[in-house]
């Protein structure tokens, strides 16, 4: 049973570097990963799930809210994969809490 801390937040509302492991995680965009999950007040939302060694993220997005950021954001290219040089970037940053996952 997973034990970490979960959050549910929007992606803009995430740290920096949270946003960018998550970037990494899901280089090629993050529409086609997204889960259905039921909130508190028992209403379906959609989110895309990403864990770290100290928490459990659930990302809140729609389908089209996914597709925008990608769509909007310099990182991904105009084929919403994320770009060869900020993904370098991102893994030498992001290189210790890589190999602790």
């Amino acid at each position: 049973m997973n034990t970490k801390p979960r959050v549910l937040k929007a992606f803009e509302a995430l740290d920096q570097e949270i946003q960018e492991q998550i970037k990494l995680a899901y280089p090629e965009g993050f529409e086609d990963h997204l889960i259905k999950f039921v909130n508190k007040d028992g209403m379906y939302q959609s989110g895309l799930p990403f864990e770290t060694e100290e928490k459990y993220y659930l990302v809140k997005m729609t389908r089209a809210e996914a597709a925008e950021l990608i769509a909007e954001d310099d990182d991904y290219d105009d084929d919403g994969n994320l770009r060869d040089d900020v993904k370098e970037e991102y893994e030498d940053r992001h290189d210790d809490s890589e190999d602790d996952l």
